[in-house]
């Protein structure tokens, strides 16, 4: 029986672009939106250090470790992360960046999770090291999409890696001889075969949480700036985390509203 599809030629392509590659890189959606958001970032880095008067934006992010000792780095960007998810108006405009292929994706009835998160990965600097994983190993839901949104551009390893799907079912077939918990041996046993993600300050990566993903010791000469969110359909299957707790919905229809809200009334 043939399945009916009445998705669009442009999410189909999108569709069939995530399922094969395990993730999308496009143009944000919203270029104001983009630089509300990173105008925001530059705004809470001036007000503790200076820069010379014609410094631009990209600069100022890229030779960030120039300014900021890595014993300090960590304590700075839980203050950012602070002010950037008590401002109302931050994930609204995260959401416009990508809310076409969010939706080509996951649909249109979303929850978004409540905070964004931040990485500032400093060259050489370990501690920001996010070992190899895959978000389901840890009770994830397999439904969720994450949206990476980069601030500079993000090359080499100054940027993230994912295993693509193809990949994926190989290494499956063999994870029962080593440990999730042992990441260094998960890493040097997909190594070869994992995909580093080139995206530019401008462009936006959305990609399945499902496969094993990470990043390495930063090696290059920049500092790299990105931030991530989870999304997904507010009516698929939740892990271990919970709507109401991690997740909120953003753009839930009317009629789903009224659904959700109704009672049988009692008859006698």
């Amino acid at each position: 029986m043939t399945r009916l599809n009445f998705l669009t030629p442009e999410e189909i392509k999108i569709s069939s672009e995530f399922k094969k590659n395990g993730f999308i890189i496009r143009d944000g959606a919203n270029k104001k939106s983009l630089n509300w958001i990173q105008s925001k970032f530059i705004n809470l880095i001036k007000k503790k250090y200076n820069f010379e008067k014609n410094t631009t934006n990209l600069k100022i992010l890229n030779f960030f470790h120039k300014k900021i000792s890595k014993s300090n780095l960590n304590s700075f960007r839980l203050k950012v992360l602070d002010s950037i998810n008590k401002d109302p108006n931050f994930k609204y405009h995260y959401f416009e960046v990508a809310r076409p292929f969010i939706e080509a994706i996951a649909g249109n009835e979303l929850a978004m999770q409540k905070r964004v998160n931040l990485s500032i990965q400093l060259p050489e600097d370990d501690s920001s090291l996010l070992v190899v994983h895959s978000d389901v190993w840890a009770g994830d839901s397999p439904f969720e999409i994450v949206v990476w949104l980069p601030l500079v551009n993000c090359f080499r390893t100054k940027t993230m890696y994912i295993l693509p799907p193809n990949k994926n079912d190989k290494f499956n077939k063999k994870v029962s001889k080593v440990r999730y918990s042992d990441n260094e041996k998960v890493y040097q046993l997909i190594k070869k075969d994992v995909k580093w993600i080139k995206i530019n300050y401008g462009q936006v990566l959305i990609f399945n949480q499902s496969l094993p993903h990470g990043n390495r010791v930063n090696q290059e000469k920049e500092t790299r700036w990105t931030l991530n969110c989870r999304f997904k359909n507010t009516f698929t299957p939740y892990g271990d985390k919970k709507i109401g707790e991690f997740f909120e919905p953003i753009t839930l229809r009317a009629i789903s509203e009224l659904g959700l809200k109704y009672k049988l009334p009692k008859m006698k």
